[in-house]
């Protein structure tokens, strides 16, 4: 695998509302993990649209990786300006990321024109990856349904997810590795 599309929940569906929750670092936490394994065996792009939550987290995650691994990070939202109705802190986030990332591009010119976007998004990335990693509980998916359901129908299409149970694997990890607890 060469290509690896990352999506997940937006922050609003998990209850953060804040770019300094401390979720957020589990979160990163058990995508580095996976990113690891998959550099490891060959991943050079992590792709994505760049909606908030877990995909901007992801990219922060690709960002630090490249310091020290031949990773790239493409952002393609679905249209122009996707960011202009977020809370400041979460745009200049996504500019931020839209600056460093290898490549960026929308997918189409101007502003959000209907759900049609969205859908080819999906599309899109199913087609231009060679697999997908995705915060997902199958018992309460979110807005990231659509694009696992696109993905679920995709012939030979690997889907990795990350579980609740991989983000309390992060958490006892942090935990673990914090001085105090073995005190």
């Amino acid at each position: 695998m060469k290509v690896l599309t990352i999506t997940g929940y937006k922050s609003m569906e998990l209850g953060i509302f804040k770019a300094d929750d401390h979720k957020i670092s589990f979160i990163k936490t058990a995508i580095k993990k996976r990113l690891l394994s998959f550099i490891d065996e060959g991943l050079e792009w992590v792709l994505i649209s760049g909606q908030m939550g877990v995909e901007l987290w992801a990219g922060e995650v690709v960002l630090e990786l490249r310091e020290m691994y031949a990773i790239k990070l493409g952002v393609i939202p679905p249209f122009e300006n996707q960011e202009s109705r977020w809370p400041e802190p979460i745009q200049q986030l996504y500019q931020s990321l839209v600056l460093e990332a290898d490549f960026h591009q929308p997918l189409y010119k101007g502003e959000y024109k209907g759900g049609f976007q969205f859908q080819a998004k999906n599309e899109w990335f199913a087609k231009k990856s060679d697999a997908c990693l995705i915060l997902l509980d199958e018992e309460f998916p979110g807005s990231n349904r659509f694009f696992y359901e696109k993905a679920k129908r995709t012939n030979n299409y690997p889907i990795y997810l990350i579980t609740p149970s991989d983000l309390d694997d992060a958490v006892e990890e942090q935990r673990m590795a914090d001085p105090d607890y073995w005190k």
